[in-house]
This record gives C-alpha cells, sequence and structure tokens, in this order.
C-alpha cells in the first residue's frame, strides 16, 4: 500500500485527512498515518513531565524556565521539565549533579497528593472509554479499546486523539500516547515522539522495527540481565531474533524463552484493570541526618498523606503498612505490619508506622525514611467501620469529609489531615 492511501486522520480536528497532508478542514499538520491505524487497539497513554507540567500549569511564569520537582541537597530528581533535560537532567538523579548540570533550574518540591487529583480526573476520562485500563504509576496507563468502535462510533486510534484533546483542555497538561497491538509495542511506541505526540507500531514491521534496537529497551531486562546478554555477546534485540528458541532457553532458562517471544514483538499480556502495581509507597531523603523522633514523626505524617493520596487516586487500599528507614550508615531496615482489614486513610497509616518507627528511633540517625502499602486490594474493601476504637472512625470520617471538600473546590481549600496527626 503506498504511503498516500494509509488511513489518516487531522489529531487536531480528528477529520479524514491525505496521510501526506495537511488537514482539507483545519488546516493542521498533525496527521496521524499508517497503514494498520484502523485495527490497533492497544494504547499507553503517558503524561509529559506530569509534575513539572502541574506546576507550569499552576504558575505561568515558569512556562519558559527549566523547572525541577524533587527533594533537597541530597534527594532526588522526581520530575524535569523537557527544557532542563536539554542540560542532561533526568528522573532519579541526584539533586545536586542535576544542580551542576542545569544550575539556572527552578527547583520545587513535590505536591504529590495534588498530583494524584490530577491523575485522577485523567483516569476517570480514561475508564470513560473503556474499563480495561491498566494503571502502571500516577502518570502512565494501559487500555485496551477493543471493540469500542461500534459503542464509541470512532476508531481506537481517533478515541486515544480525542482522549489527549480532552486531557490538554480538561486537567491543563499534555500527554504522549503510543498505539499498537500489544503492550510491550504500545509502550515502545509511547516514547517516539515526546512531548504531545502519538507514535505507531504496526504488527507487520514490529520484528524489522525491533531489529536494531538494544536490548536495554525490553521492559523487564533489567542491568543485571543486559550485563549477562552482552558477556554472552548480545547487545541488540535483532541477535535475540535470530537465535533458535531452544538455544535461548539452554543458556537463560525461562528467561530465555521470553527474551525470544518479546524479541518477536510476541506479548500476550491482557490490559489488567488490576494493574501491575503491587506496592504503593513514598520516601524522602534527609538534607541532613535526623535522629529526634518528633522530627521524624512529622516526615512520616507526610508520607502518609502521600501514599493515601495515590491509594485513593487508584480506587487501591493495602492490608500490610512498611517503614522504610535508612541509617546514615547506608543500613537499611524495613519494618511491616499487617492491619485486620485494609486501608487507604493517611491516619491508619501513619499511626500503624509510627508504632514501628518508635521501635527503632533509639537516638540512631537517619537519612532517609519512607512509608507504603503492599497487598493491595480493591479501594472498595478499605476501611470498614470499627467496633473496637470508636475513634478511629470518627478520625477516618474527617478524612474522608476532607477528601469531598479538597474534591470539590482543589487541592488547596484544606490543609489535607491538619489535626488528624496524633501529638
Amino acid at each position: 500500500m503506498a504511503v498516500r492511501d494509509w488511513p489518516a486522520f487531522c489529531r487536531d480536528c480528528l477529520a479524514a485527512a491525505p496521510a501526506e497532508g495537511p488537514c482539507p478542514d483545519c488546516g493542521g499538520t498533525r496527521i496521524l498515518a499508517h497503514p494498520e491505524l484502523d485495527s490497533l487497539a492497544i494504547a499507553h497513554l503517558d503524561c509529559d513531565a506530569f509534575y513539572a507540567a502541574i506546576e507550569k500549569r499552576d504558575d505561568p511564569s515558569l512556562r519558559d524556565k527549566p523547572l525541577i520537582v524533587g527533594g533537597g541537597t541530597r534527594g532526588v530528581v522526581a520530575t524535569a521539565c523537557y527544557i532542563a533535560r536539554k542540560s542532561g537532567v533526568r528522573s532519579a538523579m541526584p539533586m545536586f549533579q542535576a544542580k551542576k548540570l542545569c544550575p539556572q533550574a527552578v527547583i520545587v518540591k513535590p505536591r504529590i497528593a495534588y498530583y494524584a487529583e490530577a491523575a485522577r480526573e485523567i483516569r476517570d476520562l480514561m475508564r470513560a472509554l473503556t474499563p480495561l485500563v491498566e494503571p502502571l504509576s500516577l502518570d502512565e496507563a494501559y487500555l485496551d479499546l477493543s471493540g469500542t468502535q461500534r459503542l464509541l462510533g470512532r476508531s481506537p486510534a481517533r478515541t486515544m486523539a480525542r482522549l489527549a484533546g480532552e486531557i490538554e483542555t480538561r486537567v491543563g497538561i499534555t500527554v504522549s500516547i503510543g498505539l499498537s497491538g500489544n503492550k510491550f509495542l504500545a509502550k515502545l511506541a509511547s516514547e517516539l515522539d515526546k512531548p504531545r505526540g502519538f507514535a505507531v507500531i504496526g504488527m507487520g514491521e514490529a520484528k524489522s522495527f525491533l531489529r536494531d534496537k538494544p536490548v536495554g529497551i525490553i521492559r523487564g531486562a533489567g542491568k543485571v540481565l543486559q550485563t549477562r546478554l552482552e558477556r554472552d555477546g548480545i547487545t541488540r534485540i535483532g541477535q535475540l531474533q535470530d537465535m533458535d528458541a531452544r538455544e535461548l532457553a539452554d543458556r537463560y532458562g525461562s528467561t530465555g524463552l521470553w527474551l525470544s517471544r518479546i524479541a518477536r514483538a510476541e506479548d500476550g499480556r491482557a490490559v489488567d484493570p488490576g494493574g501491575e502495581m503491587k506496592t504503593i509507597s513514598s520516601e524522602t531523603t534527609f538534607n541532613t541526618d535526623i535522629a529526634k523522633l518528633s522530627e521524624l514523626e512529622a516526615v512520616l505524617w507526610r508520607q502518609a498523606e502521600r501514599v493515601s493520596a495515590r491509594a485513593k487516586s487508584h480506587g487501591l487500599a493495602g492490608r500490610t503498612v512498611v517503614l522504610k528507614l535508612k541509617t546514615s550508615n547506608f543500613r537499611l531496615l524495613t519494618r511491616s505490619a499487617s492491619l485486620e482489614a485494609p486501608t487507604q486513610l493517611a491516619d491508619r497509616i501513619y499511626r500503624t508506622a509510627r508504632a514501628a518507627l518508635k521501635r527503632e528511633a533509639d537516638g540512631k540517625r537517619f537519612r532517609l525514611l519512607g512509608v507504603g502499602l503492599s497487598n493491595l486490594t480493591p479501594g472498595i474493601e478499605a476501611d470498614p467501620a470499627s467496633l473496637i476504637d470508636p475513634a478511629s472512625d470518627k478520625r477516618a470520617a474527617a478524612e474522608r469529609a476532607m477528601d469531598k471538600i479538597r474534591a470539590k473546590f482543589g487541592g488547596t481549600a484544606v490543609e489535607k489531615g491538619r489535626g488528624l496527626r496524633p501529638r
């Protein structure tokens, strides 16, 4: 099929357009064309520099400035805007290194609870299109739009383009979209045209597309596996394609069989509304070590609020609360406690973790503190009424009331959790 005959439409007005553009209806040049455009239904949506985008949305004076969202001197970069990324700043980079690379950057502390509200709004928009939404984090998700064309009256590709426009209008940030026939390829596609991009990888071209790519682009092929493959002379996906599956299995066991399939663009994983999320956590590295219990408790409360906000935004709860501490000499401590019922409330997360914190804070100095939820369950199962502790029900009711106020009037309408933290 010649390029001029490919299915194509304008991403701005969604009207049919010639594959080589521009759009005859609106004059737009963002034309999406691909021979398999009307037959692919697995999408990956990724918010562009999510935390930084929210901060720039709320403070237009930051729009043209390099912006880093992250912790203090000994913290790490949570997100860097695309201007800062041109200087080499990347997520998870130590803050001191980011400052050296981009000394003119504006640095703001993360507001996780606030970002979670925007994530919840985006997720609601996705779930209005299909129940098959698999969140990967606050800012990205898979969608399976199979069978939605009859219901929505448009192809999955047009549906995703319209969704991107809705997010820009209603939430005020941009997203990038990848569309393909499976999750592996959709995720790769979403990274090809950022920011505000829309890329398609067809099943017919998948093997050739992958052939010259490094094995490191395979999600799940971590540094240990990459090192082992490199030691065996394997650095490109094409080399895996050329090897017999039995040879790969002999060398690497079940991992070899998986590599053989994924190198050939075979990914049978379904989009799972339960998601891949196994834990929800938040942690912070201090500028200076902290030993005083009251200071650690204050930090723990803020982290509990962030975990709570994430759990609520994902519609999840956890049966196990995990406390994470790192001492001044870099010894890592983790302590967990199981609950009678799953929770998503900051108050219960905090109180459970604080009991473990009290046992560990015996004068030791800590450089990091974190808290998380594991053994996740649907949020509908969270926080049933307690017959043993009526006071906890009152605190839970107060927290839910604050959530409703903030959902209605915005994230700054009331300071979440004020007065709830035990003294």
